[in-house]
């Protein structure tokens, strides 16, 4: 009995050092597949369509990159309120799909070169795009906020909407159907995905008109810190940035 328990105690300790082993630029190579893990719901950058597919100008990008390193491209399906769990994890070798650089993602891991300067502004329907154009505008005991569960969108809501009601939609996709469903009024998020809301919605769905957006922040890919990946995708984002290529990818996924 004394052995067994020795025998598993050994296997679980093993196991643990396998799940520990870093995520590097090496190890990729040497396994011969670059996991990118995305929750898929955020136009223009990474959507999970309905026959499991993925698209959108990360993912195009991550085809590239992929290719560059010579190796198979795989994607990880993951949430927003779950992303940095997995991360963590190791479930993924990069976070790619519209990810917001921040502070206590920045404790944990890298960043690639900024991909999109952006800040979060509100997609209103139509009528409503002279009401709602501040934050003490929107939060009004008879504003109907919307929000995606995790990550930034939420945190803004509740860090600055106490009066308004906050509801939180299962999935980011479908949170402008409650605004045209007139379930919700408002939903803040990035400006880049407002203007997408607005041109899929003529007439119906409109950027609020604001003065300016309401913060700022950047996006880009985010991995494990090492230092050989850091140049690897810097280098070919760099290079994608300087050429044109990634703004003309940026802009065939927003149609």
């Amino acid at each position: 009995m004394r052995r067994l328990m020795s025998v598993l105690l050994l296997a679980g300790l093993a196991g643990s050092a396998l799940a520990a082993d870093p995520i590097t630029l090496d190890t990729i190579k040497t396994r011969g597949t670059l996991r990118v893990g995305t929750p898929g719901d955020y136009r223009p950058f990474a959507i999970h369509n309905a026959d499991g597919s993925y698209e959108g100008a990360d993912i195009d990008m991550a085809k590239g990159f992929a290719g560059k390193l010579g190796v198979r491209l795989e994607v990880v399906p993951t949430e927003w309120a779950k992303l940095q769990g997995d991360f963590d994890g190791g479930k993924f070798d990069i976070a790619i799909g519209g990810i917001t650089i921040t502070p206590d993602r920045a404790a944990k891991g890298d960043f690639s070169v900024a991909l999109l300067e952006d800040g979060k502004r509100p997609v209103v329907r139509c009528a409503d795009k002279d009401k709602f154009t501040s934050v003490a505008a929107i939060d009004q005991p008879a504003t109907r906020v919307v929000v995606n569960p995790g990550a930034a969108n939420e945190a803004f809501a509740r860090a600055n909407f106490h009066q308004a009601a906050i509801t939180v939609n299962p999935e980011n996709l479908t949170v402008p159907d409650r605004i045209v469903e007139n379930k919700a009024d408002v939903f803040v998020t990035d400006g880049i995905e407002v203007d997408l809301i607005a041109k899929r919605h003529p007439g119906v769905l409109c950027a609020a008109a604001v003065p300016g957006p309401f913060t700022h922040l950047t996006k880009a890919w985010y991995f494990p810190k090492d230092q050989a990946l850091k140049q690897a995708i810097d280098g070919y984002l760099g290079a994608a940035k300087t050429d044109g290529t990634w703004a003309a990818t940026l802009e065939a996924s927003m149609k």
